[in-house]
């Protein structure tokens, strides 16, 4: 019954009004321009011949010598006139060299709509724009990022933001009341439920499904694979890219974000100016070939570790892995030769909805699938647009790296169809990989996590820096470098390393980047009654509200010398210490002054208390036997599991 109300209900609307969508949202094929170059090998790290996109490198050139030095000075400028820095800070933020300011990358952890909101509130307390955070003395760091990453919902953050031409947090979550709405940025919309638009109306949001369904059919008749992911991108269209307000979200004849490309951010304001940090988002490989012995044991993850960790920025897709070491370009995404070249195909909400494909997760078996909403819309999609032999649970491309190019590395070379899943999906919620790349020369990481590690709470203490550690020490010692941090999340909660921000780093190797670790970790030390230990499908305005003024309140109380303060006068300042701590190093300069109390307080001491715990935290995720996940579509809708 459930499928006739979603096939049957909604046909008379669907015939007029889904052709504008369908053709913004359908890939096209044409010849490819002279010189195409379809695979861009990276060279190796190890190997010392490690290099970035050409276009990637010219915009970091670009924002380096036109954007970040006054960045930083703005930057100093702000910073609190009752301390006195040690000299070298100074010299350091005013400098225009660019060997000798830091080098900043800002990374947005996954966690659904609370880690958006929560990566906004942080967001809001680094921009240069916002004059409370001015007046604090912790605005203007997003201004001097060379980079920003985003995952799950981080990405849903970092790709609306990039997209709508880099506005502030408030207008981004909120929108610009623009007098024509249907090509400017309408805000997040948060207050309507994703995929489920109508409260309480169960006709409602089968004929919206069928919608969805119908906004991808062109691609699916131009020949291309679909799956539940695109019907994902076309929601995602409704909250995350221009074109849509809360006036006509419902209004079928409008393209909602189909045909605003990913590779087409490259074209916006912000970014030919070179103002925006260079943002890229980040999936993981979804593959049938993947060693699934590489899963973290005793967890919920489902992709190995050994998998290929995805970047997707505005010019490329790939990963610097060694296990892939190669790119391709993201305007011709779905091209799988040199001469006939797909366009169209990097749309902004599928390229957010690779990344943040957590639904992958309950595939796991057919009790738990067949009570999600993600089964119900699959079946519909089979049934609406039949297909054989293809997963319709993980993000789907035409496989580039197909062929002799990456053969003996990549470990879907012989795949004509590459999948990808959440970006947590194998245990890293927080994307600093991206970061770590040796060529990106990065030695600050502000790392915002608003992941869940708690069994039955949506605090985070600092599981996928763990996990993070464990890839590269055990997979790749010699491709990326990261700074010691705790080996169990026992350690994190024991020490209250995610209750206040924590430096990782201080006294590690130079070549390993200084992590300043900002966590969801517990409510504001003031006592004020927690709202960020949540997990909500939809939010009112008022409660987006009241969730990005807590934030805020985390992201600006640091770490206090008395345990019963709520506020730490010196944190703009120990904020700026860490900042520049590793350009101090460089210039042979002395820690001293108020950054060596800062680092005396901020710093994680290598302690192990907490490893032991076996209570409570300890084992922060229950197992539950989950594997890779594949719903397989078929004639007759029979479901793989492995």
């Amino acid at each position: 019954m459930l499928i006739t109300l979603f096939v049957v209900s909604s046909l008379p609307l669907l015939v007029v009004a889904q052709s504008a969508a369908s053709l913004a949202y359908t890939p096209i094929y044409g010849a490819c321009p002279n010189g195409f170059t379809l695979v861009r090998k990276t060279g190796s790290s190890a190997a010392g011949n490690q290099t970035l996109g050409p276009q990637e490198a010219a915009y970091i050139s670009a924002r380096k010598s036109n954007v970040l030095p006054n960045a930083w000075k703005t930057y100093l400028s702000n910073l609190p006139t009752n301390t006195s820095f040690p000299s070298y800070v100074s010299d350091i933020l005013s400098n225009s060299s660019n060997a000798v300011y830091p080098n900043l990358g800002i990374a947005c952890s996954g966690g659904g709509w609370r880690a958006s909101m929560f990566g906004a509130g942080v967001l809001n307390a680094l921009d240069g724009r916002n004059e409370t955070s001015m007046a604090l003395g912790t605005g203007g760091l997003l201004q001097a990022a060379q980079y920003i990453t985003g995952l799950s919902g981080g990405s849903s953050l970092v790709g609306s933001l990039a997209q709508a031409n880099f506005p502030t947090m408030e207008i981004l979550a909120f929108g610009t009341n623009a007098t024509d709405p249907t090509n400017a940025w309408g805000g997040w919309l948060a207050q309507i439920n994703q995929e489920f638009p109508y409260p309480n109306n169960a006709t409602g949001n089968n004929e919206y499904i069928q919608l969805l369904i119908e906004e991808v059919r062109g691609k699916y008749e131009a020949g291309f694979a679909v799956s539940y992911v695109d019907l994902v991108a076309r929601d995602n269209g409704r909250h995350f890219i221009n074109g849509t307000d809360l006036d006509n979200f419902y209004d079928a004849s409008l393209v909602h974000g189909a045909g605003y490309t990913w590779s087409g951010v490259s074209n916006v304001s912000t970014f030919t100016s070179y103002e925006q940090p260079f943002p890229i988002l980040v999936a993981t490989l979804l593959s049938p070939n993947g060693n699934m012995t590489n899963v973290i044991p005793d967890s919920s993850f489902i992709v190995p570790i050994s998998n290929p960790i995805m970047e997707l920025n505005v010019y490329e897709m790939g990963s610097y892995d060694p296990t892939l070491a190669a790119f391709t370009p993201m305007e011709y995404l779905g091209t799988m030769n040199e001469s006939i070249c797909v366009t169209n195909y990097d749309q902004t909400g599928l390229i957010v909805g690779a990344s943040g494909d957590w639904d992958t997760y309950y595939n796991t078996s057919e009790s738990t699938l067949v009570s999600t909403a993600m089964y119900q819309m699959i079946e519909v999609l089979n049934d609406t647009l039949p297909q054989t032999n293809i997963v319709l649970d993980g993000t789907l491309f035409p496989n580039s790296f197909h062929g002799p190019s990456t053969e003996g590395t990549f470990i879907d070379a012989g795949e004509t169809i590459i999948m990808m899943s959440d970006g947590g999906s194998d245990g890293e919620a927080v994307p600093i990989q991206p970061l770590l790349v040796k060529a990106r020369g990065l030695d600050i990481i502000f790392a915002i996590d608003a992941n869940q590690d708690w069994p039955n709470e949506y605090w985070s203490a600092g599981g996928s820096l763990v996990n993070t550690q464990t890839r590269i020490n055990t997979l790749f010692p010699d491709d990326f470098s990261f700074p010691p941090v705790p080996t169990n999340t026992s350690e994190f909660i024991a020490q209250n390393l995610s209750t206040r921000p924590t430096f990782f780093g201080c006294d590690s190797s130079t070549e390993a980047p200084l992590i300043i670790y900002l966590a969801n970790g517990g409510p504001p030390r003031g006592g004020e009654t927690p709202l960020t230990n949540v997990a909500p499908n939809n939010v009112t305005t008022e409660q987006l509200q009241a969730f990005l003024d807590q934030t805020f309140t985390i992201a600006t109380q640091g770490n206090p010398a008395n345990v019963s303060a709520a506020m730490d006068p010196e944190w703009p300042a120990c904020l700026a210490c860490g900042v520049v701590d590793r350009a101090r190093n460089r210039t042979g300069a002395e820690r001293s002054g108020v950054c060596s109390s800062c680092f005396d307080r901020y710093c994680w001491n290598g302690s192990t208390y907490g490893l032991e715990v076996t209570s409570g935290a300890s084992s922060l995720y229950a197992s539950r036997g989950w594997w890779i996940a594949g719903m397989v579509a078929t004639s007759s809708m029979a479901l793989a599991y492995i």
